[in-house]
């Protein structure tokens, strides 16, 4: 049986710089009946678990290390015994929220993970923070982006850690190379295509948010 994509909406907060904000994250699930693999273990361990079921749950991966995309992640790896992976420039982010754990392994530019014979390449993609990733599923036709592309423009760069320059630059080289039929599934809201947000990079440019 050929990989599946499920989805769970979890509901907390995001906290950064002394504010915090309600948010809605999109957890994604990608698998067969037997193993399957976590995007963004956020707010909710039991939701996420529900979800995941009787399946082997072989990694739970962070495109980044804000609070509400990684704070359920050690709950649900003591829970499924299934690794925290996160790549290594957004450690600090992490320790902000979990000082007293670590993620079990490191995310690297161009490293693919298996997961039910589908294999998702790893983008390493800074700008909304350091150490951002995105995922891309080409048998799936999709790319799972996190924060840092969204149907209408790229993540946020307001807050510490995050750089405009670099995350216009991440996707102009990383992202929208991708074939334009490439489904975007975001960290947040709905989803859009590369081929739907391509034509706006210099209105984004121009706004420069």
């Amino acid at each position: 049986m050929a990989a599946r994509i499920g989805h769970v909406v979890t509901s907390g907060t995001f906290s950064l710089d002394g504010g915090t904000w309600d948010v809605d994250n999109n957890v994604w699930i990608v698998g067969d009946d037997a193993e399957c693999l976590v995007i963004d273990a956020a707010h909710d361990a039991d939701a996420i678990a529900a979800a995941v079921g009787d399946r082997r749950l072989v990694a739970i991966v962070s495109t980044h290390g804000h609070d509400d995309h990684i704070d359920a992640a050690p709950a649900l790896a003591a829970r499924t015994g299934a690794p925290v992976l996160l790549h290594p420039d957004d450690l600090m982010l992490w320790k902000q929220k979990h000082p007293d754990a670590s993620p079990d392994g490191e995310l690297a530019d161009g490293q693919v993970l298996t997961v039910a014979g589908t294999e998702l390449t790893v983008l390493h993609t800074p700008g909304h923070s350091p150490g951002a990733v995105c995922l891309y599923a080409p048998s799936l036709g999709t790319v799972f982006s996190g924060d840092t592309l969204f149907q209408g423009g790229p993540g946020a760069t307001g807050r510490s850690f995050s750089d405009f320059p670099t995350i216009i630059d991440s996707i102009r080289e990383r992202l929208l190379t991708l074939p334009p039929e490439t489904v975007v599934r975001t960290g947040h809201g709905d989803g859009t295509t590369i081929g739907a947000e391509a034509p706006h990079l210099d209105e984004w440019i121009a706004r420069g948010h």
